[in-house]
């Protein structure tokens, strides 16, 4: 029934969801929860927003107003965290730079966002005083110190970090503003050609949080995350908002361990002695923890762990259940913010045999709240759920990139038909779970069929002596692909196996049916490491080159 008035009261709210507002409940119902940096920082919530309300005082000090962008360039700690709200909260844009970029693609990246100001650690200081010429002397820079000491630079405007705080006002009007106003600002190396910025709203970013504290609260599952977590991030926060979950675990008022620079060891210090519970991190990082001398004292049983980046391998799963971590797959790009998918588990799931659920929290996963995930043929056309049907994995969702920042024509391919091309091919199972198989370019294609080198990698890597593995296409003038693959041995192990005695095991699982004869690598090269990108990647284009190919 209609009402005869819809109209709103003149004087009713048109309410907007920005950052700021995910601080209320947290400040009023945990205040006294820390937030801890390694062992040189620990301080509550009530501290955390004043800090907060400082550092934005003194952006404000040094000129920075509504829309300009400020890069950040720092390890994981507790200031990235108020930068995280201080930024966006005053209006203008938080720039996460990838410290680890080269030198030419950082300049780019600066220059590219126009950054007005820039928050450096001492630890890089020396990598930005050698490129000033090229990002310009006349931006403004504060100076990040663990010890607090002065900045020993020669750049005319820093200052250091704690010492401007110190003499700021703890108060700070944020102002209101449309929800759609940009906050982030990143950019995405990819494989192929310059860095690409993708940038967020407030909006998104709200709905992002609120998605994730749904998915990982609201429902049953193999894990629950809520305020009596601890947690630690170990995917940097330069890396597509550390996956959202710095802004999650605040909004619920967790205790958050923020560990610098990640280094196995003091990771696995600080995971017993702040007693963390939930983290998050790309396969190669889990592939440290578990090879650490130190995760033999270690009682890790019971650490949840969201795994996304890449492929979470089977035998890599078997490994960190072994030691009774609880893990799960992610999915998303840095062009969706990240959140897409979870391999959460159903609830007819949670008795099985830890071997039936290798196979599921190795999936890609869930559709999650707000998200719509869809395979398509080349035309576009969706395609069936049967576990059969393979096409290109296309996503909806309000917290998507709106484009590439300053680049129309890569946003235009990026989204075609109100859809977001994630460049990944995959199939969806008839229960509901994504499976990817591929990104389209590392597909390998031999003898008119298609090969999944990610199908091949988890394959390889569930043999006893394999510690990573990455499987690439080489030209081959029968086939016009063959795949070949490229290992590291454990430690144990070297010496003891060779090529032959890998491909006798992927040749174990084509007489089982369960690969084609073609599928079996032509060649499997023993190496000390394999390429990775500045997030922990395999850098398939990197090894390509380094090949030849």
């Amino acid at each position: 029934m209609m009402l005869e008035n819809n109209k709103p009261a003149p004087s009713a709210l048109n309410y907007q969801l920005l950052i700021k507002h995910l601080l209320r409940f947290p400040l009023n119902f945990w205040a006294e929860r820390e937030i801890v940096y390694r062992d040189k920082c620990r301080y509550t919530y009530a501290v955390f927003a004043k800090r907060i309300a400082k550092l934005a005082n003194v952006l404000m000090q040094m000129g920075v107003k509504a829309g300009d962008r400020v890069a950040m360039m720092d390890w994981d700690s507790h200031r990235y965290l108020e930068a995280y709200f201080a930024v966006p909260m005053m209006g203008a844009i938080l720039h996460t730079v990838n410290i680890r970029l080269s030198p030419d693609h950082l300049i780019y990246t600066i220059n590219h966002a126009q950054d007005k100001l820039i928050l450096v650690h001492t630890d890089f200081l020396p990598l930005l005083e050698g490129i000033k010429n090229q990002i310009g002397q006349e931006k403004q820079m504060i100076v990040i110190n663990d010890d607090a000491a002065d900045p020993k630079t020669d750049w005319s405007s820093a200052g250091e970090y704690e010492h401007l705080i110190q003499k700021a006002s703890d108060s700070f009007s944020y102002p209101d503003f449309d929800e759609n106003t940009l906050a982030t600002l990143f950019y995405t190396t990819g494989t192929t050609g310059r860095p690409k910025g993708v940038y967020f709203s407030h909006r998104q970013l709200v709905l992002h949080t609120m998605a994730l504290t749904m998915v990982l609260s609201g429902h049953s599952s193999q894990f629950i995350v809520n305020s009596d977590d601890v947690y630690m991030p170990l995917t940097p926060m330069f890396h597509v908002h550390a996956w959202g979950l710095p802004y999650m675990m605040t909004s619920i008022g967790a205790k958050q361990v923020y560990p610098g620079k990640y280094e196995p060891e003091r990771l696995l210090h600080l995971f017993g002695a702040e007693k963390v519970t939930f983290s998050h991190c790309v396969p190669t990082m889990l592939h440290l923890l578990l090879n650490s001398p130190g995760i033999e004292t270690a009682n890790v049983k019971g650490w949840k762990m969201i795994i996304g980046g890449s492929a979470l391998a089977p035998g890599l799963c078997k490994d960190a259940m072994s030691r009774g971590i609880n893990l799960i797959s992610g999915y998303g790009l840095s062009e969706t913010g990240p959140l897409m998918t979870l391999a959460t588990f159903k609830p007819d799931l949670l008795n099985s045999s830890d071997e039936e659920q290798v196979g599921y929290r190795c999936r890609t996963g869930v559709p999650t709240p707000l998200v719509e995930v869809e395979i398509a043929d080349p035309l576009g056309n969706p395609l069936p759920h049967d576990g059969v049907s393979v096409g290109e994995v296309i996503v909806r969702s309000p917290w998507l990139t709106k484009g590439y920042y300053r680049e129309t024509e890569l946003s235009e391919t990026l989204w075609k038909d109100g859809w977001l091309h994630t460049g990944d091919i995959g199939f969806f199972t008839s229960d509901g779970y994504l499976q990817l198989t591929d990104r389209i370019k590392d597909v390998i294609k031999t003898g008119g069929e298609w090969l999944s080198s990610l199908e091949l990698e988890d394959i390889i890597t569930q043999h006893e002596a394999v510690s990573e593995a990455a499987i690439i296409g080489v030209p081959d003038e029968k086939w016009g692909e063959r795949p070949i693959a490229l290992v590291v041995l454990k430690q144990e192990y070297r010496g003891k196996v060779d090529e032959n005695d890998l491909k006798a095991f992927f040749a174990q699982f084509a007489r089982e049916g369960r690969i084609a004869q073609y599928a079996i690598p032509q060649k499997v090269v023993l190496v000390d490491a394999i390429s990775k990108t500045s997030v922990g990647k395999i850098n398939k284009k990197n090894i390509r080159n380094q090949m030849g190919i």
